[in-house]
């Protein structure tokens, strides 16, 4: 991956001859400014602020300038104005990636949609609600209340319904409601060069053409910008009840996960946490799990089907050496325990001061989990490498976080190889790199063994077609 050298950019619009970004035509940047107004902002702590994210990378300078949009027109007058001069364009939200998607690799502009955050529509009846980009998913939950509708999907991190569309995120939630993939009806979306289409429909199916609405879902900002998102909604559960199982082992963890999906139990989370991370995950919130293998359950529906899919599961647990169920049932409780576990990352970052998480996402079909997860787990003990262990293991999918010095080559190149092959192993049980993550610019090496040359080629030919002068968050996916 070739850096660009920085450029240091004066901090007050408009520009002058000596602000202009050296590698940007001449004329482009007086032209943005002239063309965006006080919206487009050239101060070096903006600039690094959208430079940035939670990926392992910490050397790429910030982008030349950011666009602070206001409006889908400021979005279509950004993109016309990139295609005429050919400068990139990263579309930015929460900023929350974790493979480098928002960095400017190639300079250019960070196009910032986080005031597109409106709630255009509620469809009640139809269980519909259409919302900008940069809406995040607890901002839509707020704006449900008391409609008896909730959104779903969640990764944990307050992300933004653009940026998880882009991503074609999921979450804790997926075993029962699904990723984005699933639930996202409809979009709006600016091309490159300004033109503004919209795809699908809030109707439930269709067959009409090609699925412009699926190409869109996880195409990671290369391209067009997401600039209205319609989502599926579902029904708020009558009965809800949480419940935290303890094993001996990391093996028998995961063996219960696959009995419980393959006995048809529709259990709404099943979330995977080891030993250690459990420890950091205490020590971070304050709580007092028992510091062992988990699984953190959940389970939705009316009062009696809640009570049956849980006695269901607690006595698949017990013949699979489970150590006994402890339930939440208040929603405080509920609350504060799957806050927990969405801090784990940052309980994680916490244990080892000054250090960067190199992670990955894969997802393997459920039958081949547990070799999985345990082929990575021993290779990081051996290895004697900083780790945490997470997975929304109802649907195969698992974390791996190696906690690096990002100052040390070989730790970081030890890390690096662990990561490897725990993406590697997983494509060869007919699993996939990413499971919720993305490409990004860290998996595209994967992108080439996961989908063959063959396939990769088809995607920069659609890519090119769509954007052939490559200013649509250059670098990634492809």
């Amino acid at each position: 991956m070739t850096m660009r050298p920085h450029e240091t950019l004066l901090s007050v619009p408009p520009c002058s001859p000596s602000t202009l970004p050296e590698t940007w035509p001449e004329g482009a940047a007086q032209e943005l400014a002239r063309r965006l107004g006080e919206r487009c902002v050239w101060s070096q702590a903006v600039r690094e602020q959208h430079g940035r994210d939670e990926s392992p990378f910490v050397d790429v300078p910030p982008p030349d300038a950011v666009v602070m949009a206001q409006s889908v027109e400021d979005v279509s007058a950004v993109l016309a104005w990139a295609q005429e001069f050919g400068v990139p364009v990263i579309p930015f939200a929460a900023g929350s990636s974790l493979e480098g998607h928002v960095l400017a690799v190639q300079g250019g502009v960070s196009l910032d949609v986080n005031a597109l955050n409106a709630v255009h529509a509620i469809h009640t009846e139809d269980m519909t609600a259409t919302v900008g980009p940069g809406l995040t998913r607890k901002q839509l939950n707020a704006a449900l209340g008391g409609t008896g509708l909730f959104f779903p999907i969640d990764p944990g991190a307050d992300a933004s319904i653009g940026g998880m569309a882009a991503t074609r995120a999921s979450g804790t939630n997926a075993v029962r409601y699904g990723t984005l993939r699933e639930n996202v009806l409809a979009l709006q979306v600016v091309l490159p060069g300004g033109e503004v289409i919209r795809t699908g429909t809030r109707a439930r199916k269709s067959s009409a053409g090609y699925d412009l609405t699926r190409l869109m879902v996880g195409s990671e900002g290369t391209l067009g910008v997401i600039t209205e998102v319609t989502v599926r909604l579902h029904p708020l559960p009558e009965a809800v009840s949480a419940a935290v199982c303890a094993f001996p082992s990391v093996l028998q963890a995961v063996q219960c996960t696959t009995a419980i999906i393959q006995a048809g139990i529709p259990i709404a989370r099943v979330e995977l946490l080891d030993a250690a991370t459990v420890g950091r995950v205490n020590r971070h919130a304050g709580l007092t799990l028992p510091q062992k293998d988990l699984l953190l359950m959940e389970f939705h529906g009316s009062p009696a089907s809640v009570a049956e899919q849980a006695q269901a599961v607690q006595g698949i647990a017990e013949d699979l050496g489970g150590l006994g169920f402890d339930w939440a049932t208040r929603p405080e409780e509920r609350s504060r325990l799957w806050a927990a576990r969405h801090n784990a990352y940052f309980a994680g970052v916490q244990s080892r001061p000054g250090c960067r998480v190199i992670t990955t996402d894969v997802c393997v079909p459920i039958s081949r989990l547990a070799e999985a997860v345990q082929a990575a787990v021993d290779e990081a003990d051996a290895a004697g490498q900083p780790y945490f262990l997470v997975g929304h293991v109802g649907d195969g999918n698992f974390h791996m976080g190696y906690l690096v010095d990002p100052h040390d080559a070989d730790e970081i190149a030890r890390a690096e190889a662990l990561n490897r092959g725990v993406v590697e192993r997983a494509i060869a049980a007919s699993g996939t790199c990413t499971g919720e993550h993305g490409i990004g610019l860290h998996k595209r090496d994967f992108l080439r063994q996961e989908a063959g040359e063959a396939g990769v080629a088809l995607m920069r030919a659609i890519k090119a077609a769509i954007d052939p002068k490559n200013i649509m968050n250059p670098g990634k996916v492809v």
